[in-house]
């Protein structure tokens, strides 16, 4: 009888996690057309077709990130350092293709390989030395940064080959071809979410890592491999920005940690883990690239810009907070 009632009892609690799944995405789908029907209305420009193309060319690079984040945060972990390897890749490739006159398939399976590389790093000395995965992730921003810094003397580099620019500034059917990565990425993404051991543990490790310990889960290997994820989709996502612009700074990436959390916390994922989905995290990406084309449109300095996107992460999260005690 007391299994039949535990047993009753998972999938209620299994059907009220998806039905505040649901409430959750459906909240930010309403949110992103409301501010959608507010920018329209303050400047007319904003729904120009060319406008809204160049919205999903721009939230790409964050959109990316945002998917790996979505695994991290879903385990209960965080990352700080996304910024700073999205920088240190980009000037990677400077050097290796410039430089070193590398092909570029070659060059951006090496910077492939780094970021995965380092994502693999946080998650080793977070899970094998139970280190704070916000310290680690923190000291770990520093010491790409300086690197990024390091390798060029803190110089940018321009003139990318033409065939590695076409990953950014190339068309398939008309279609951008970031908006085509970005869409890939999410649709691999939800299926390993949905279907695969990877996506099933995710969430069980982030519900309760104890329980998930007892269940004879490989828990270290599992958060070692959302790191790695993240790391090499920021690699993914310093590849789409560098061939966007033709150039790689070492500033480059600066603040995108603080957007990627966003896009995932708005979409509905916890910061307590366990709970959120990938499509909601792409809702939320969608926000957030909005309001800064919105802004960007009604000329609000940058430094207002910062200020407003902060207070848009502290309500979210308050959001997630109350729900959480209800």
């Amino acid at each position: 009888m007391d299994k039949h009632h535990d047993h009753k009892g998972a999938k209620v609690e299994r059907k009220l996690h998806l039905s505040w799944s649901f409430v959750n995405e459906l909240g930010a789908l309403t949110g992103l057309v409301l501010i959608c029907i507010i920018i329209s209305l303050l400047t007319p420009r904003f729904l120009l077709p060319s406008n809204l193309i160049n919205i999903l060319v721009q939230i790409s690079v964050i959109a990316t990130i945002a998917v790996g984040m979505t695994f991290v945060i879903l385990t209960g972990g965080i990352d700080l350092s996304v910024g700073s390897i999205v920088a240190l890749g980009g000037l990677v490739l400077g050097i290796l293709m410039i430089d070193h006159h590398l092909p570029v398939w070659a060059a951006v399976i090496l910077v492939l390989l780094m970021g995965t590389a380092i994502g693999c790093l946080n998650g080793f000395l977070i899970t094998r030395l139970t280190l704070p995965p916000f310290i680690v992730t923190l000291g770990m921003m520093s010491i790409v940064r300086g690197a990024a810094y390091s390798i060029t003397g803190g110089q940018p580099m321009y003139t990318f080959p033409e065939e590695f620019l076409t990953i950014a500034q190339g068309h398939v059917f008309s279609i951008p071809i970031p908006i085509i990565i970005m869409v890939v990425v999410y649709g691999i993404a939800y299926y390993l979410l949905r279907y695969t051991k990877l996506g099933r543990y995710s969430y069980s490790i982030g519900g309760s890592e104890s329980a998930s310990i007892l269940s004879g889960i490989n828990v270290k290997a599992y958060k070692t491999a959302v790191y790695g994820i993240l790391g090499f989709l920021c690699a993914v996502s310093a590849s789409l920005l560098t061939a966007r612009l033709d150039s790689a700074v070492p500033v480059a990436g600066d603040g995108y940690e603080l957007d990627a959390i966003a896009a995932v916390v708005i979409g509905g994922t916890s910061m307590m883990g366990g709970e959120g989905k990938i499509t909601g995290t792409l809702i939320g990406a969608l926000i957030m690239g909005v309001v800064s084309n919105g802004l960007n449109l009604l000329t609000v300095p940058s430094g207002n810009q910062r200020m407003i996107k902060g207070a848009i992460i502290i309500i979210a999260v308050l959001i997630d907070v109350l729900r959480k005690r209800k």
